[in-house]
């Protein structure tokens, strides 16, 4: 099991940990602990490198592989011995950027949720831009306009983002924990991550956030898309 260090802290950068298993066909390593998100919920895997010894390895990304956590890298010079002890060091320029466009996505499902009661039916996100699908027959600018206010006015008014993990039978006691249409959560899940923008939206997520909404940026809606009857496209960039 490879303990993720990210979801207790979105902000560590670097980090020891020690080889726990080597895939030198798929040149992947795992490693017992690591700060590298490996994907999921629309958020994509983090990138980075690898320090051991004298060698860096570049991280083309993590990737989950049950309970661990692999890390398929760019190409492996000596290989590190199982037992060895590396440094991570994550591209923290495109996570931050990652984890300002998540919350920005989470401010806008909370706004919906809260003002409309539309529930998510899919999402997509890349550093500072993303898509989010909803339940609305209808989408017109003037509600667009009303909503990209209102997002705004959630990153103005700097609500913190908190992360907390939950046995799951205690979890799916909060109502309107799972946002999206589907329950993504898998049944054999025991613990749930859930995380909170305080006053505003509480879902179930696995992804990496910043502590404040007020880190976000201005949020953008640059386009809006029908994509079935009860089915609009949401479209955000988010800009300092």
């Amino acid at each position: 099991m490879t303990f993720a260090l990210y979801q207790t802290d979105s902000y560590i950068q670097k980090f020891e940990a020690k080889v726990t298993s080597i895939d030198e066909l798929n040149q992947s390593i795992t490693l017992d602990q690591t700060a590298f998100y490996p994907g999921g919920g629309g958020q994509p895997a983090d990138s980075g490198s690898i320090m051991f010894e004298n060698h860096s390895y570049q991280v083309k990304r993590a990737k989950r592989n049950g309970r661990e956590i692999a890390h398929i890298l760019e190409h492996i010079e000596e290989i590190p011995t199982i037992g060895s002890l590396v440094t991570g060091q994550i591209d923290w320029e495109n996570r931050y950027k990652l984890m300002r466009t998540h919350t920005a996505m989470h401010i806008l499902c909370g706004v919906i949720f809260r003002d409309y009661k539309a529930s998510v039916t899919g999402g997509d996100m890349q550093p500072l831009k993303g898509r989010m699908d909803f339940e609305f027959e209808t989408m017109r600018r003037e509600l667009v306009e009303e909503i990209e206010n209102a997002v705004n006015m959630e990153v103005v008014k700097a609500r913190s983002v908190t992360t907390r993990i939950m046995p799951r039978s205690e979890a799916f006691e909060i109502p309107d924990l799972i946002r999206t249409k589907i329950n993504l959560l898998p049944e054999g899940i025991t613990e749930v991550r859930v995380v909170e923008i305080v006053g505003l939206d509480l879902q179930a997520d696995g992804g990496t956030h910043v502590k404040n909404t007020s880190e976000v940026g201005k949020i953008s809606i640059v386009d809006y898309k029908s994509k079935g009857k009860i089915n609009k496209r949401i479209y955000v960039e988010i800009t300092d």
